[in-house]
């Protein structure tokens, strides 16, 4: 009968060891980004971002409990913790062609809801009510560190506010007054680009990002797949 590969079975067991080691990075980290009060405050996360630490705390568990079948599976020859991991690891590969499928698919539905979302955010920075205010605030400094104004439509956007307050909206700074940034309106000189285009662009610059992303990681589940079920015929057969 043939033996069991060892340069397959300890490449698997690396492989995966690996593979558990980032699990428990993603795992350890996200679980103090979300209870440490300190955390929270250094890297300025409030609770609307709660959501995504605890996508990364479930992704980082299923990473250990992949990562532990696979050594363990590759280590101790066992079929059954070997097919588990393909199992699990196909469940993965399938979810994420789903998702870029379906991301296709809803692309301009997408693109329309964050419309609506800047829509709804317009309302913000034309109302006067403290909460309000709190949001004009923080938006202003991102608009003076990405030259742009407004959301969908300009300076349009802040109606009534506009003029109000000790810093002077969408003004540009000294340096910057150039036809290619700014515009006059009501006899100021603002930036001429809305920054819903701003968030547009880098949104659609980093899911490039995301994409390759996705496609390296297909790529190493799919070596991953050929690796377990290879190794577990192999253990079939001894």
């Amino acid at each position: 009968m043939a033996g069991v590969s060892s340069c397959m079975k300890y490449s698997m067991f690396i492989f995966n060891f690996v593979f558990w080691v980032c699990g428990s990075v993603i795992l350890g980290v996200s679980i103090w980004i979300r209870v440490s009060k300190d955390a929270q405050q250094d890297l300025e996360i409030d609770s609307s971002l709660f959501a995504g630490a605890n996508l990364l705390i479930a992704v980082g568990s299923i990473i250990m409990v992949l990562g532990f079948l696979g050594c363990c599976g590759a280590i101790k020859e066992s079929r059954c913790m070997l097919l588990l991991f393909f199992i699990g690891l196909l469940l993965i590969l399938i979810l994420q062609i789903t998702a870029g499928i379906l991301g296709a698919v809803y692309k301009s539905q997408a693109e329309k809801s964050l419309k609506e979302a800047l829509q709804a955010a317009v309302s913000s920075l034309q109302s006067s009510t403290e909460q309000a205010k709190v949001f004009q605030e923080k938006f202003q400094k991102f608009e003076r560190e990405n030259k742009c104004c407004g959301l969908l439509n300009g300076p349009e956007d802040w109606g009534k506010n506009f003029n109000t307050g000790s810093n002077k909206v969408c003004e540009c700074e000294v340096n910057s007054r150039s036809t290619d940034l700014c515009r006059v309106y009501r006899s100021r000189s603002v930036y001429k680009t809305p920054c819903g285009d701003v968030i547009l662009e880098y949104i659609k610059d980093h899911l490039l990002i995301v994409v390759g992303i996705a496609f390296g990681l297909a790529v190493i589940e799919i070596i991953g797949l050929g690796f377990s079920m290879s190794l577990y015929c192999q253990i079939q057969r001894k």
